[in-house]
């Protein structure tokens, strides 16, 4: 990009530790999705990228985790005046009749205080828009909040900015871990294993046909944030919905991990909705299995619905809310099933190559030979 505008990176606080992981994964995201670039780099504490169209290029860059906020802006030296001055040009094209303007500095001024310039700013800003009206807002309210971060030798005014996942970085365990997926919940605990670090193996169950179409679309909504761009997923259709029994998904996902030789199972459980003794009667199974069970979802209550947002499931709300207020009883979850209905389970089941693309959808449900 032109005239000293990049898209600037603010790493999450579980990802300081891992900068350059971080950095390879945005040059693979930006390689996976054909978003063209110059360079990457580190300026201090954030990661610039300077991309050929930097709006698509940071929408890109942000499907990863690990990231707390994603700006476009403009770099200049950090020099006191040469700041006032462009968050006056950019704030003053920026505002429209009679908005207010909140004007925020952050990271490491050399010479002054940030509160100095975010003062003369302001002062400069209501001067040069006198026309407009334009007034000083507040912290908490404001309808254009004009932000600078400056580091050692530079200082990056803000033109455009986006809240990113948080979370750590993608793969940043070194560890695979096996996820199901059956419906909105368990979609929810495989996107929450990958926030954690963890490259997931998705797998997909469904009871009935019918279910596949949103299973499908939920997949979609996922896929991108692997860092995957090829994946193969395999599908199994099982005899019962697995959500009502989660010793036949342990049993089925248990057969799975040992045969792909990974040793991390997600389980879609919640000890906020789920009681203790069948988490711990799973757990006891994984175990004697040789396997690691993992709760991705310990300890999470009102973030199960932002993440459901930021894969797209809003419209899926209702039904994580209703899967959160069922009652889960011993008997029901953890009634054992005949080894001969798993082992038919195993022996449909349907590999699908999915490649990241916009026909992802069709391409996947036309593999499934499903109508659509």
């Amino acid at each position: 990009m032109s005239n000293n505008s990049y898209i600037v990176v603010f790493p999450s606080l579980f990802a300081q530790n891992n900068i350059k992981l971080l950095m390879s994964n945005i040059k693979k995201i930006l390689d996976i999705e054909n978003q063209k670039f110059t360079k990457i780099s580190r300026d201090g504490d954030v990661i610039l990228v300077d991309a050929n169209d930097p709006v698509f290029a940071s929408s890109t860059i942000n499907l990863l985790f690990g990231i707390k906020q994603i700006l476009i802006a403009k770099q200049i030296k950090n020099d006191f005046k040469t700041i006032v001055n462009e968050i006056t040009k950019i704030g003053s094209s920026l505002l429209l009749k009679g908005e207010k303007f909140y004007v925020s500095v952050d990271g490491k001024p050399k010479g002054y205080v940030t509160k100095d310039v975010e003062l003369s700013a302001t002062s400069s800003i209501i001067e040069n828009n006198k026309k407009i009206d334009s007034k000083p807002g507040t912290q908490e309210r404001h309808d254009k909040l004009l932000f600078t971060y400056i580091t050692k030798t530079n200082a990056y005014v803000n033109l455009f900015s986006d809240k990113g996942l948080g979370g750590t970085v993608n793969n940043s365990q070194n560890q695979k871990i096996i996820c199901g997926i059956s419906d909105e919940f368990s979609a929810i605990t495989c996107l929450e294993a990958i926030k954690q670090g963890f490259e997931v193996k998705i797998i997909i169950f469904y009871s009935k046909y019918s279910e596949l179409v949103d299973l499908v679309k939920i997949l979609c909504k996922i896929l991108p944030r692997t860092l995957q761009n090829k994946s193969h997923i395999e599908f199994y259709k099982v005899p019962i919905v697995l959500s009502a029994n989660n010793i036949l998904y342990t049993e089925i996902i248990s057969k799975i991990a040992i045969k792909e030789k990974i040793s991390f199972i997600s389980l879609p459980i919640s000890p906020l909705n789920f009681p203790s003794s069948i988490i711990k009667k799973l757990q006891t199974k994984v175990f004697e299995l040789g396997l690691i069970p993992f709760i991705p979802l310990s300890g999470i209550d009102g973030e199960i619905f932002q993440n459901a947002k930021e894969i797209g499931l809003e419209k899926y709300l209702p039904k994580i809310e209703k899967i959160l207020k069922r009652k889960n009883d011993q008997d029901s979850y953890t009634k054992s099933i005949p080894k001969k209905i798993i082992n038919n389970i195993h022996k449909n089941k349907k590999i699908v190559t999915v490649k990241l693309g916009p026909n992802m959808l069709h391409d996947i449900l036309d593999s499934l030979e499903i109508n659509h």
